[in-house]
Parts: structure tokens; sequence; C-alpha cells
């Protein structure tokens, strides 16, 4: 793991009597077109904002229709508003170089706010770099890819797009701007994957937080099981049309996700899937977007409570979210994800690196030998069969099938 600097805290494992809570950005603004009038918000946080953004999004905010259907650019908006902005790009993810050079721009522009506009990355840099240089900061998400536009987290890769460590931040976003004609301009592709990575919030606060006694951490686990039931019921008639349940299903995956986290903790953030992903980022690169490698990871993470514990309630909801991804297109098995031709120490590697000592997979309620996540994530198909319910049952051999020599 890199050098951090006093800003930047690995969260996972650590215990503490101190329960730190970073719930909600102090303001959301949510609306179609609400843009032109949001940014008079922003002017109360600074007049020399730098807008950290990335090459798609960058295209997205040059022609933003406002509220009387006229097009402006979101730097000509802002200049409305006598604010001197500063546009710079994160490059191709959030890294080490990425924030160094934006930090530098930043002082350089002497901004006093960060805007981040885009997917999860561009948020999570913006953020980071606001911390770093203890700004305020503002996020405008382009997609319903991520919750990243109200989490107090980011998440920081490698230039190759391997993950490294993610940010505890001391604080939500000051400003959180949802603005749906602008979320409406993403590929359906995003909003897809920001239902799978969602949808994981269920699974895993479950897991990991289902039988706690703590007032906050119960309401966490009850609002990732509403969450849970708005995408099973309306993801599919959302992507058909965007209407009504599209901008339900929008507040979901944005916002409503980003609750989960903020009222329960780290500890209600992410268990397994997100450990899978964390590993097959060392494999795939930018391959797949983050959402649908979660997704996956869903799916492994039941296999391994089938397997491990014998558990069928586990398989029956592995069973259900296979029908629910073959309707709405999220992966189910590692070809799905541009793996197809995956070595076994391809494979090894990526699970090797999703159970290193510091990964959120360890808040499994039993522990996971290497082996065993490499079966679970070549069996994530498997249909469910009584007799299948160790990892006994579920050899190394049989992995040709999924891997090569």
């Amino acid at each position: 793991m890199p050098n951090q600097s006093s800003t930047q805290t690995v969260s996972t494992q650590t215990s503490s009597s101190l329960f730190t809570l970073t719930v909600a950005p102090a303001k959301v603004i949510r609306g179609s077109s609400v843009l032109q009038t949001a940014t008079k918000e922003i002017a109360h946080l600074g007049s020399r904002p730098l807008i950290v953004t990335g090459d798609t999004s960058r295209q997205a905010i040059a022609n933003l229709r406002t509220f009387d259907n006229s097009q402006k650019s979101l730097q000509k908006i802002l200049g409305e508003q006598q604010l001197d902005t500063a546009q710079a790009s994160y490059g191709v993810d959030c890294c080490k170089a990425s924030l160094e050079s934006l930090q530098k721009t930043a002082k350089a522009h002497q901004a006093d706010v960060i805007i981040g506009v885009g997917g999860g990355k561009a948020l999570d840099t913006a953020k980071l770099v606001a911390q770093q240089l203890q700004l305020p900061v503002v996020t405008i998400p382009t997609s319903a890819a991520t919750c990243a536009a109200w989490s107090a987290l980011s998440n920081v890769y490698s230039q190759a797009g391997a993950f490294l460590y993610d940010v505890a931040l001391s604080r939500c976003p000051d400003l959180l701007i949802l603005d749906y004609d602008l979320i409406q301009t993403a590929p359906q592709r995003t909003l897809v994957a920001g239902i799978g990575d969602a949808i994981a919030k269920w699974y895993e606060a479950s897991v990991s937080s289902g039988h706690s006694q703590d007032t906050l951490i119960i309401a966490a686990v009850q609002q990732a099981r509403v969450l849970r039931d708005i995408l099973l019921q309306k993801s599919a008639a959302a992507l058909k049309e965007p209407g009504s349940e599209w901008r339900e299903v929008v507040d979901a995956t944005v916002l409503l996700a980003g609750v989960v986290g903020g009222l329960g903790g780290a500890q209600c953030r992410t268990v397994a899937a997100h450990a899978v992903h964390n590993g097959l980022t060392h494999i795939s690169g930018h391959g797949s977007i983050h959402g649908e490698k979660v997704a996956f990871g869903i799916l492994v993470q039941l296999r391994l409570e089938e397997m491990l514990q014998g558990n069928q309630l586990a398989a029956a909801a592995r069973q259900q979210l296979l029908k629910f991804y073959a309707e709405i297109g999220l992966p189910q098995k590692l070809s799905d994800l541009g793996l197809g031709n995956i070595t076994l120490g391809e494979l090894q590697r990526s699970a090797e690196i999703a159970l290193s000592p510091n990964s959120d997979i360890h808040r499994l309620p039993f522990k996971v030998a290497p082996e065993q996540l490499m079966a679970a994530m070549v069996s994530t198909t498997a249909p469910i069969d009584s007799r299948d319910t160790t990892i006994n049952r579920v050899s190394i051999r049989g992995m040709s099938d999924e891997v090569e020599e």
C-alpha cells in the first residue's frame, strides 16, 4: 500500500470506542434543469471554483439545458454568478498523480471551492482534493452509476485502474446537485451499473450488521432493505422509459444508497461484494464499470454463504438475482466482465487481493480461504443443489471450464 498523507485514512478493520458518522451532504438540490438556479448556492461557498471533471463529462456540461430551455455551458452559468472558474481533468483515474496535479492547479487558480462533475471517479477525486486543501466541495453527478456524490469516501486507484485503498473523508459534500436532465444524457449502462452497486447495500449490510442492536445501524440495514425492494420492483420499468420510476431509481442509486453508509458507517457500507470488486480491478483494469464488478461480487458473496454455511436462503437470493440481472443486463459470470479467458494465476491473484488483511471481506461471519473464494468466483451461476453446500463439492480442478491454466 502506498504512503498516505495525514488526511488519508484506510477505512475498514480499525476498532474504536468513538463512533463518528458523516451522514449526509449539507444540502441536496434535485430536479430537472436545476443547475442554473443551484449555482447561486455555489456562490455562497466560494467565488473561484475549480471544476474537476473528465473528458466524457466535459462534453456533457458544455451544453446544459436550463430552466428556460436554452443551452449554456456550466462555466457560463457560473460566470453569470460572477464566479471566476477554472476547469481541469482528473485524467484516467482517481490516482496519486491526478491528485497531485489537481492540487497544483487549484493553488495556481487560488481556488476557494472545488466542484466535482462526472461519474464516481471524478467525484471521488474532487472530494479528496477538497479535503487535502481544506476547501468546500460541490458534487454534480453526470450519471447514476454510484453514490459517490453523497458519500464521505474516496477510492484511490493506480493509473492502470487497480484499487489501492479508500479514504474516509471528514465530511460529506457541502452541496450535491442532482439534475435529472444531466443524468439522462449518460449511457443506460451507467444506470444499470448503479443499480448493481446500490443493491449490494442490502446483501452486505444485512450480513455484517443485521444482528446489531445499535439504533442507527438498525435504521441503515432497514434502509438497505427498502433500497433493494425499490430496485427489484422498479428497475426494469425505469430502464425502458425515463419517467417517474426512472427518477425513483436514480434517487435510489445516487441518494438512498449513500444514506445507508451515512447512517451505518463503514461496517454497513461494504463486505465481500466490494472486496471482490477490489480484487478484480487488478486483473481487469478499466474493462468494466465499478457497479458491474460489485454486482458480480454479490453473487460471489451469496455463493460463499451457500458453500461455507449451507445457507439455502443465500442460494435462493442468488437465483433471484440471476433472473434480475438477466432482465436488466448485469453480469452473472466472469465472462460477462470480459474475463472469459482469465488464467488460474490471475484468478488467484484477484482472490488474494480481495482477502488482504484490511479487506472488507473479513466482515463476513466466517473465514474464507483463497481457494474457497476462487471456487465461488467461477460458480456464480451454479444451480441450487442441496448436495453442493460445502467447498468440498466445488473442486479447484473444476475451474477449467472458466479459466485457463
